[in-house]
């Protein structure tokens, strides 16, 4: 009835997305989520007539790059060059793979949270799913990547269905320590840095002897102080990117996503700089980095709204000043000559006096 009244419906529905659709209560909600696993379906469709294009497109290039080889090679003309070999995809991913394995191994474990699933809806779970696909794929992909831990994540639950979903037969097979323990029961309390954007603490420099937590939450509604209470409640030390000290970020929240975070921690703890690493930041919530204002001969100044903060220059000061014209003028009295130039200058030692002052009351 829906799709000949004109409204967006899809052509076929899993048992999974039945019985999330019997779940819901309203006709409203219903026809949102309809639309929604139609739009899915389109998107989809679209893709894989575009991949399908794609591949024709180039195995018709193929075709006609082989034609002109076999011309060249009949008029007698050059082969090209193959001194270079080709790279495949399959060992790119086994040099991947073999990064993971180690470091799961040797590597610094990054630990994120999943114990927000009474926090998200069904949408906010799905998102969070995704971008911890791109954090995975992200880290697999880093020269040094972290050793990554799944930590309260429940069988059968939300988080666990969703990843099952996604991944498929390779969940099992993932370079990832996926466990129902908390992370306060699997590493030290001293060792533990839970990263939130509510955190009082800024995070100054990149510690590679920490664990670093980052909570596995998307909250499009944005509600403050949710991981922040769960760190406090498990008194762990918190911490927060500093974004206000490099970043004009004149409004709105300082929230990020999985994959930009775990973006910026890679390159931070690759490069140990901060400028580097807040590339990642998206350009449309900032307006730019900080930049020097003006220079001077007592340093250089850097405009903050909130401070203003100075890169001071190491300057010769007046005691090495003195010791330097001391040394010098000592040279010079060694040499021939020099004492009656002096003297009638008044620049040696015993002809220096000190200037006497009157005071105003006295007479002339």
């Amino acid at each position: 009835m829906w799709r000949q009244a004109g409204k967006l419906v899809p052509e076929q529905l899993s048992e999974e997305e039945l019985q999330i659709l019997e779940e819901l209560s309203t006709k409203s909600s219903k026809k949102k989520f309809l639309k929604h696993l139609a739009l899915k379906e389109n998107h989809k469709k679209f893709r894989k007539i575009k991949q399908e294009k794609k591949k024709s497109e180039k195995m018709e290039e193929k075709k006609n790059r082989e034609g002109d080889e076999e011309q060249d090679e009949n008029a007698g003309g050059q082969l090209q060059n193959t001194f270079m070999l080709h790279v495949w995809s399959r060992s790119m991913d086994t040099a991947y793979s073999w990064r993971a394995a180690q470091a799961m191994l040797f590597g610094q474990p990054l630990v994120f949270d999943m114990s927000y699933e009474q926090h998200m809806s069904r949408r906010e779970l799905e998102n969070t799913v995704s971008q911890l696909l791109e954090c995975e794929g992200w880290n697999r992909r880093s020269p040094e990547p972290f050793h990554l831990h799944f930590c309260n994540l429940q069988p059968e639950g939300g988080y666990h269905r969703e990843l099952l979903k996604r991944y498929g037969a390779t969940w099992d097979r993932l370079l990832i320590t996926a466990s129902e323990q908390r992370h306060v029961d699997v590493f030290p309390q001293s060792q533990l840095v839970y990263l939130t954007a509510d955190s009082p603490n800024v995070l100054k420099a990149f510690d590679h002897s920490k664990v670093y937590i980052v909570g596995a939450l998307v909250d499009k509604s944005i509600q403050t102080g949710v991981s922040l209470a769960n760190a406090k409640r498990l008194k762990l030390a918190t911490a927060r990117l500093p974004l206000d000290r490099f970043l004009q970020w004149d409004m709105g929240a300082k929230n990020l996503t999985l994959d930009q975070v775990i973006r910026i921690l890679l390159t931070l703890k690759d490069t140990g700089k901060w400028e580097e690493a807040l590339e990642f930041v998206p350009k449309r919530k900032h307006a730019g980095f900080y930049q020097p204002r003006q220079t001077g001969s007592s340093g250089t100044f850097f405009t903050n709204k909130a401070q203003t903060f100075v890169k001071k220059e190491v300057g010769p000061t007046s005691t090495y000043k003195k010791a330097v014209y001391r040394d010098t003028r000592t040279q010079l009295l060694a040499q021939p000559g020099a004492q009656n130039v002096f003297k009638s200058k008044r620049i040696v030692e015993d002809d220096i006096k000190p200037k006497s002052r009157k005071n105003w009351w006295e007479e002339e």
